[in-house]
């Protein structure tokens, strides 16, 4: 069984923002919104950082920078993570999901189309976090309690709404009729 981590041992494994040397980057492999992929970075490096600044999606968030406003939310095999507070390397052989990986080709996800039918949204900033907080919680829990997403989405701070209507937005999708 081979690792999905190794050490880059070649200059053209370094990307141009990583200016170190490359015997110090490792090779993560893992799978990002369904996309497998490999990419080099510093030992340290966060995989907030390494998805907004190595693969530019900007979708994922980073305020606090110690996992207490959610904004940074990715979903690590299923479950809701800060990925402000978890090293790259961390996440080598993994399924990663971010807001971007969501959508269809033609239409937005139904979390997505609830938090616009709702109001859900406001400045927009959190609403990445919440609605990845709110798919993982679905995901394993397709009918939950005002409890349960209340209690998911408490990791998340939102500024603008007094969540209510976030409250509502995940309540409408988990009580859709198919």
């Amino acid at each position: 069984m081979t690792s999905d981590v190794q050490l880059a041992t070649r200059p053209a494994d370094v990307s141009a923002r990583d200016r170190v040397d490359a015997a110090k980057n490792l090779v993560v492999s893992f799978v990002l919104n369904g996309k497998p992929l490999s990419v080099a970075v510093a030992p340290t490096e966060l995989l907030a950082d390494t998805l907004r600044e190595g693969l530019g999606l900007t979708g994922t968030k980073v305020a606090c920078g110690t996992g207490d406003c959610g904004t940074c939310t990715a979903i690590l095999d299923g479950e809701a993570v800060r990925s402000c507070l978890m090293l790259t390397a961390m996440v080598a052989g993994k399924t990663v999901e971010t807001i971007e990986g969501l959508a269809g080709e033609s239409d937005i996800h139904p979390i997505q189309q609830a938090f616009i039918d709702t109001g859900a949204v406001q400045c927009g900033y959190c609403t990445p976090g919440m609605i990845l907080a709110a798919k993982a919680l679905l995901d394993e829990n397709p009918k939950p309690s005002a409890d349960d997403i209340k209690e998911a989405i408490s990791g998340n701070l939102c500024r603008c709404t007094g969540y209510t209507k976030i409250i509502e937005a995940i309540d409408k999708v988990a009580n859709a009729v198919a």
